[in-house]
């Protein structure tokens, strides 16, 4: 087979074609916007139709096709010897082109790479990638569409290397060296947050302060002059940190509030009112209908207050998962017991204001929740947003209508409705600025608008297909419009409504049918997921173009923040579902969407168990509300199949994260009858055991893997039920039990680390230490994953810390948190600080473990997890014990001992006689009383002494 002919091409400055290393011309604009659309295109099929939309924008001439085949044609002239590299097919036209050959390509591969690395090498690879952009990007063929739009994802790009290039340099001390691009940064877009704050630390670092104040001064001065925003705290923050000589490292992340990234226009008034309702009612609804901004509102309100937190319910279809997304929400893991009752204690101690947006479909829980959060919260106000009231006693609801209208006699680029259509237009159509009778055409389609803000921004959207008179024309012959009077809530929502469809009937078919299938997805997909649901469905254009179009004309929203991501406004989804609905596609789309989450557990599943696990991890959190959605709709249809191969595929992420949700998943399909006849009941059964262990309820443990054993045929239904009885077995401190039952799965050859370290644990428990290494060893270098190499780090610290070896101890244990804080794996971090906090107290370090236990009993008692709570609080009754401080050890072993969640310690502590059993809430106050106390007292001793 011949190698094919080296070919380049390069489309971040001037158009340039290589072969073979040597450039060659290629005169004519058309002739040259086939070659940039084909070499954008990445290796995909340009079809005949787009190509010609894009070279005749207005009308295709009857020679447009002929024209179209002779530039085709001449451009494999010009690729001479790479010729073959312009393929030809059945609809369209590929160029194959490698991502090393594409310069667009090749500087995203260099961003996500350094993304991936150590700042030092990142500093090298962001180098490489800056040094691509050679000028204006294809500045000769703007004029067309699609190549406008790729030009704006190339500005994109530019800036998101710029960023990366700059926060690398001062990552890696050389701030010096990018003080210049920082400034240059800035200055080309005076408004960007990201620029100021970068080049303030960049003249912090390069030793002037004052100059970065300076800076900081100006951008909230332009950015108060020209949009009426206020900075976001981190500019604030900043401020403080360089005046007090502080600066601190790049941070890796920034914890900034969603808002909108286009400034809220017509809406002052409105945001004042809020703000003075929220100084003295507990719960305001913004009530409207879908499109008239009441999400907007609510996030500008949020961004200008200091304590704001965002519960976004448009993803959340299960009124039981309202807690859990709240939980996310406040950044709040909780393992054991109730997760409202969690969000509520952390609350509760909060001044600040709870965002809940999207109320009308799970009205009824959000209700129930509010109701909840405002008995236990004095001191929280909530502002929610719905199509309705939520119905209580102390809700104030603030009616929200669409944006004033003009009239006569008015400045029209002023009335926020014609200033809402004009900033959507100038990002869809950049050009000059309206004459006076194009500001009359907007000021008459923002009128038969309504002046709801999504039908106009959906509307200005399309001019970057139509000019303004086509755009008038059309509309005024598309929309079912009223008049005669103020409409009704609902008149404007079937005005919206018309304004969608008529969006919806201005696409073509294949991405018609794409925008109903990925109306599915309540949580929006990656670009991946999109191209592969359009190539399954048998599209005959080219998934991402259709994609792309659905983003240009507003029908989807596209998020650059970190991984890209495509979502619907709730109103379009749930338009899609009813044009799903009517087209007589429900059924395949819910099948299709059922096995997309099927097949993307089981890569969950696979990839954890690999080095790759932080990836896994990532994915899975990101698309758990999908996953979440599947999971309700392969339940409701009964597909047992799907729901069986979901949670089984699951169990690892299950097993050592504190992803409560999924567990329940688990029992609640142990308890259906169905799953006893099933072909992976064992596995089911298996994974629903250990669900039940993690939640404490040990007898459920083993009735459940015990059943599963029954039923299982092979070695993998085997081995699910193994493990967890395994660990009922342990909690007992049945540890003869322990390694029967470990050595049994090892035997099976699945996850032989975990199976292993279980034996080599209750080993070293039972007082075997020598035995407990030789297990240990057995599978050192044998697991691929982080989780599963944290897992053996933290096995080998318990075995070196029951034979009193506490230095290595502590370091097994640093390496297990390390490990597991790294893959996601957050049940492994707790145990393994437990671990680490016992030998470090052990060592005589007892401030460090006083400081540590504070840490760990309110992250556990935050989260719920009362099982290692218990365990917890006993080590640090041993600890209070060797103090002296007698009462509160006393008083925490009496309350484990009683509890029937807490695991059987070996020996036990003994209890003193007469010691009153103190509830959950006395328990942890005492604990915290009696840390504070010693804390205190052991400072006071090491304090230096003065003679008199």
């Amino acid at each position: 087979m011949l190698a094919l002919v080296g070919v380049r091409v390069e489309v971040l400055g001037p158009l340039r074609l290589v072969v073979d290393g040597v450039p060659v011309d290629v005169p004519g604009p058309k002739r040259r916007a086939v070659l940039a659309l084909l070499a954008l295109a990445e290796g995909r099929v340009v079809t005949v139709d787009h190509l010609l939309d894009a070279l005749w924008p207005s009308e295709v001439p009857e020679s447009g096709r002929q024209a179209l085949h002779t530039h085709v044609s001449r451009l494999r002239a010009h690729l001479g010897t790479a010729a073959a590299r312009l393929q030809t097919g059945h609809d369209g036209y590929r160029l194959d082109v490698a991502a090393d050959e594409l310069d667009v390509a090749q500087a995203r591969a260099l961003l996500a790479k350094a993304r991936a690395t150590t700042d030092s090498d990142a500093y090298a690879l962001l180098r490489e990638a800056h040094a691509l952009w050679r000028g204006p990007v294809l500045a000769d063929l703007t004029d067309l569409g699609p190549i406008a739009t790729a030009v704006e994802a190339c500005t994109r790009l530019h800036r998101d290397v710029t960023d990366a290039l700059i926060a690398a340099a001062l990552a890696s001390g050389r701030g010096g060296e990018i003080l210049g691009l920082a400034t240059e940064s800035l200055a080309a877009d005076p408004l960007r947050e990201p620029a100021a704050l970068l080049l303030m630390r960049a003249l912090a670092a390069a030793g002037r302060p004052a100059e970065a104040l300076h800076t900081a001064r100006e951008f909230r001065t332009r950015l108060v002059d020209e949009t009426g925003l206020d900075p976001t705290p981190a500019l604030g923050e900043l401020e403080r940190d360089i005046a007090g000589g502080a600066a601190g490292p790049m941070p890796t992340r920034t914890d900034v509030l969603a808002r909108p990234t286009t400034r809220l226009i017509g809406r002052d008034d409105e945001v004042a009112a809020l703000h003075g309702l929220l100084a003295h009612e507990r719960l305001v609804t913004i009530a409207g209908p879908g499109g008239v901004g009441k999400t907007s509102l609510a996030l500008e309100v949020a961004g200008r207050r200091e304590a704001s937190t965002v519960l976004l319910l448009a993803p959340v279809t299960d009124p039981a998962a309202i807690p859990h997304a709240l939980a996310a929400a406040l950044n709040l893991n909780v393992v054991q017991g109730d997760v409202l009752t969690a969000c509520v204690a952390v609350l509760a101690h909060r001044t600040g204001l709870l965002v809940i947006d999207n109320c009308e479909h799970l009205i009824d829980a959000v209700r129930d929740t509010v109701e909840v959060l405002l008995a236990g919260c004095a001191d929280l106000r909530i502002l929610a947003t719905s199509r309705e009231r939520l119905g209580l006693a102390a809700e104030y609801a603030f009616r929200l209508a669409p944006l004033p209208l003009p009239g006569p006699d008015q400045d029209l680029p002023d009335v926020p409705s014609v200033a809402v259509f004009l900033e959507r237009a100038a990002r869809a159509r950049p050009g000059p600025a309206p004459t006076p009778a194009e500001l009359r055409t907007v000021a008459d389609i923002v009128r038969r608008l309504d002046g709801m803000p999504l039908a106009i921004e959906l509307a200005a959207g399309r001019l970057s297909t139509f000019s303004l008179t086509d755009l008038h024309r059309r509309l005024d012959r598309s929309l079912d419009l009223l008049g005669g009077g103020r409409p009704t809530a609902d008149a404007r929502h079937r005005t919206l409504r018309a304004t969608v469809e008529w969006s919806y009937d201005l696409l073509t078919e294949d991405e018609r049918r794409l925008f109903r299938q990925l109306s599915v997805f309540v949580d929006g997909v990656d670009l991946e997921t999109a191209e592969r649901i359009g190539t399954e469905m048998g599209l005959r254009s080219d998934p991402g173009t259709a994609l792309a179009h659905l983003v240009d004309t507003s029908m989807i929203d596209v998020a650059f923040d970190g991984a890209t991501r495509y979502r619907m406004l709730e109103t379009l989804r749930a338009y899609g579902l009813d044009r799903l609905a009517e087209a007589g596609e429900e059924e395949a789309a819910g099948e299709r969407f059922v096995r997309w989450a099927v097949e993307l557990a089981d890569w969950i599943g696979t990839v954890l168990a690999t080095e790759r696990e932080p990836d896994a991890d990532t994915v899975l959190r990101r698309e758990l509300p999908n996953l979440r959605a599947a999971w309700l709709l392969a339940r409701s249809r009964g597909r047992l199949d799907a729901a069986a191969a979901m949670v089984t595929a699951l169990y690892e992420a299950m097993s050592y994260r504190d992803l409560v949700e999924l567990r329940g998943w688990a029992e609640q399909l142990a308890d259906d009858p169905a799953i006893a006849a099933h072909p992976k009941a064992a596995t089911v059964l298996g994974t629903a055991a250990e669900a039940a262990y993690l939640r404490g309820d040990h007898p459920r443990t083993e009735r459940l893997a015990r059943a599963g054993l029954e039923r299982a045929t092979d070695d993998a239904g085997r081995w699910y039920c193994l493990i967890p009885l395994a660990w009922a077995e342990l909690a007992r401190g049945a540890y003869a039990e322990v390694i029967e039952h470990c050595l049994a799965a090892t035997a099976l050859a699945r996850r032989a680390s975990e199976a292993l370290g279980g034996a080599a644990l209750a080993s070293a428990y039972a007082g075997d230490a020598d035995e407990a290494r030789a297990l240990i060893e057995r599978v050192h270098g044998g697991a691929a994953s982080p989780s599963q190499r944290a897992w053996i780090a933290y096995v080998s610290g318990e075995i070196e810390s029951r034979t009193g070896d506490n230095d290595i101890a502590e370091r097994h244990y640093l390496t297990a948190i390390e490990l597991a804080r790294r893959s996601g794996a957050t049940f492994l971090v707790g145990v393994a600080t437990v671990g680490l906090l016992t030998v470090r107290a052990a060592a005589g370090r007892v401030g460090d473990a006083l400081r540590g236990y504070r840490e760990v009993i309110e992250y556990f008692a935050r989260t719920g997890n009362w099982t290692h709570l218990w365990a917890t609080l006993r080590d640090l009754a041993g600890l209070l014990r060797t103090l002296g401080d007698q009462e509160p050890a006393a008083l925490l072993v009496a309350a484990a001992a009683a509890a029937p969640d807490a695991p059987v310690a070996v020996p036990p502590p003994p209890v003193v006689a007469g010691t009153p059993v103190l509830d959950r809430t006395d328990v942890l106050e005492v604990a915290r009383r009696a840390i504070e106390r010693n804390v205190h007292a052991l400072a006071k001793d090491s304090a230096p002494t003065h003679a008199v």
